[in-house]
């Protein structure tokens, strides 16, 4: 009797020829998509409501159509699994309250911490597979010296997916396996072909799938107009709640000079350029912003490079820290290039992280990963700078 594996079938190139290898392999394939959002719901601009289709983006509706389309190709049985609820909730959720608190999310992680390695994970196991594969380009690999898993980076350098997986653990490490890790998009492209994939030149998703129209700040005033029960940490300011993040305030040099004015700080991240509306005889850049008050603060771009950061809610690929500072390659952005840094932990799951050079832009809400050569080390989201 054949090893039962679970494919995530995203409906995309990746997952369906994930499927299609595993099942040359001579596996019992399992396909599952993830319904993971209500696409009927209506976004706002000012007073006028539209509906938007969705498109290039992944778990949509055609996608999962897509991914019906190829598992009855593939003669495969086929299920969708209702998550709607849960990515609300750990997904979409924190990625409005973190906009509101001056920071820029990244939501393709936690949908993969949360969605794909815990809640489709463990459905995978209730239907009696050995393993979940999915077409992330990563790898695993098991050190028969230390005897633990490693989260590898992929074959392909302008496809890998490895910062989008540091927070997986040991458990999920020893279930879960990458097929794709090995090949550039290119050959999965003519391997997709050669299946005879009708999606074989399907584009790539490249937006955040529960936000249609691209425009995230609009996103989130209509989000919390609809959920006005979402709380900051930070309770001192005089306004009720997250209200003040979406107010009217000012824009500031260093100096705390006003530049001129702004509609709520969810519009802004550091490292911004354009769009910032301020007029200047020099090209201004978003430094910071300031939840509490209200403040987008603004400089020239080297007012942008920082010596270090504050990294929290570590984890560690290993299963513990270091006991004392390690040397790795930090990245602080998916395709950033990874730059030489010291982690010093902190007390709990915190850490600075110090750069042998400067970095730019280092984003609070954003990931910084730690490497070792091709191994990810382990990783934390971005608190401060310095």
């Amino acid at each position: 009797m054949s090893e039962k594996i679970v494919v995530a079938m995203s409906g995309g190139v990746d997952s369906s020829t994930t499927a299609a290898l595993l099942k040359e392999k001579g596996y019992e394939v399992i396909g599952l998509s993830m319904q993971l959002w209500d696409y009927t719901r209506r976004e706002s601009s000012g007073d006028e409501l539209q509906e938007i289709r969705k498109s290039g983006t992944c778990c949509s509706i055609d996608d999962i159509y897509d991914a019906r389309r190829v598992a009855r190709y593939l003669d495969l049985p086929f299920y969708v699994v209702n998550f709607e609820d849960a990515f609300e909730k750990e997904v979409v959720f924190p990625f409005v309250r973190a906009y509101l608190e001056g920071e820029t999310p990244i939501p393709c992680v936690r949908c993969n911490t949360f969605m794909k390695f815990d809640h489709l994970l463990k459905r995978a196991f209730e239907i009696g597979a050995s393993k979940l594969a999915t077409g992330h380009y990563a790898r695993v690999s098991f050190n028969q010296e230390t005897g633990l898993f490693e989260l590898l980076k992929g074959r392909d350098p302008a496809k890998d997916q490895s910062f989008f997986l540091f927070e997986m653990t040991q458990d999920q490490l020893s279930r879960v396996i990458f097929p794709l890790g090995e090949f550039t998009k290119t050959e999965v492209r003519l391997m997709a072909r050669d299946y005879g994939l009708a999606i074989f030149e399907k584009p790539d998703s490249q937006e955040i799938c529960f936000i249609p129209s691209q425009n995230y700040s609009r996103f989130v005033e209509d989000y919390l107009r609809e959920h006005p029960e979402i709380q900051l940490h930070d309770e001192s300011n005089s306004l009720e709640g997250p209200l003040r993040s979406v107010q009217p305030g000012d824009i500031v040099n260093k100096r705390g000079e006003i530049l001129g004015s702004h509609d709520g700080i969810h519009h802004y991240t550091v490292g911004q350029r354009k769009g910032i509306g301020v007029a200047a005889g020099e090209p201004l850049y978003v430094l910071e912003t300031d939840a509490a008050n209200r403040l987008v603060v603004v400089g020239r771009d080297e007012d942008l490079l920082r010596k270090g950061l504050l990294a929290h809610k570590l984890n560690w690929i290993a299963g513990k820290g270091p006991s004392g500072p390690i040397r790795v390659k930090a990245r602080i952005r998916n395709r950033h290039e990874p730059a030489g840094a010291t982690v010093c932990p902190d007390v709990a799951d915190s850490a600075y992280v110090e750069f042998d050079t400067p970095q730019r832009a280092v984003t609070p809400g954003q990931a910084v990963v730690f490497y070792d050569e091709d191994r990810v080390v382990g990783g934390g989201w971005i608190k401060g700078s310095r």
